[in-house]
């Protein structure tokens, strides 16, 4: 079976559009409909057409052209049952726990609420690779608009136990804003810091800091790291629990 094919596009202000392509049968989903234009340019570009899109909450900037791509290509939209109401043109509803087919490869559904109550995340296990949206960034995690920052920490943990090197597609480029604000909580970290070198060349460049993988976070993203001693010394929260630090660190970013 040959590999999935991946194309990475800007959208909006900061969105990642990502289109998923399988070249044997010709599906093609869209991680998201942030903008139908962008989407479009991908899929001309590439010559695909698209037959899905994987919704992963129901927050504007991520379902604006859903209703657009579904009337133009007659796309099957895949997305959180918790969500549904506010999801334009769901077809297939999912929670975490449930998976689907996608040309001919499993996708599993990871509940994952912190930035919204309902938001899910797609893990495809025999491609090693994740689409997690608002919940995971590069060296960030999404603002808890919906959910408690226990909630948030329970399912940044289900995220950081998939193998180290599954692929992590995320929904914003918001990289250098957290790669400089990770170096106020994790300041002794040699990995960051070259980590956050790295990051101001690319963006220099203007290219982009996505994916990433789940090793590279968990070594350098302070939202996983809310277990190491360093981080607690920093803060002066050795004895808290792991979710108290984890909450303690999103308040800083909120702030910073």
């Amino acid at each position: 079976m040959a590999p999935l094919e991946l194309e990475l596009f800007p959208c909006r202000s900061d969105n990642f559009g990502v289109l998923l392509h399988d070249p044997a049968t010709g599906a093609t989903a869209s991680i998201d409909a942030p903008e139908e234009q962008p989407i479009l340019n991908a899929l001309a570009r590439r010559g695909w057409t698209l037959s899905h899109i994987f919704t992963t909450h129901h927050h504007n900037d991520h379902v604006e052209a859903n209703l657009a791509l579904k009337e133009r290509f007659g796309v099957t939209i895949i997305g959180p049952v918790r969500e549904a109401p506010r999801i334009p043109g769901i077809d297939q509803k999912v929670d975490g726990g449930d998976s689907f087919d996608f040309a001919g490869r499993r996708v599993e559904v990871i509940l994952t609420p912190g930035h919204t109550l309902g938001h899910i995340c797609f893990h495809l296990p025999q491609e090693k690779l994740l689409f997690a949206a608002d919940t995971l960034f590069a060296l960030g995690c999404g603002r808890l608009f919906e959910s408690t920052p226990a909630q948030m920490w329970d399912s940044l943990s289900k995220l950081a136990v998939l193998p180290d090197e599954t692929t992590v597609y995320f929904g914003h480029e918001y990289t250098l804003s957290n790669a400089r604000f990770a170096k106020t909580v994790d300041p002794e970290n040699a990995a960051l810091l070259s980590r956050v070198a790295e990051i101001e060349a690319l963006r220099a460049e203007g290219a982009f800091t996505a994916p990433t993988t789940i090793g590279l976070e968990k070594a350098t993203n302070p939202f996983l790291r809310a277990a190491d001693p360093a981080i607690r010394r920093h803060l002066g929260l050795e004895t808290a629990s792991d979710a108290e630090v984890f909450a303690e660190i999103r308040a800083r970013k909120d702030r910073f």
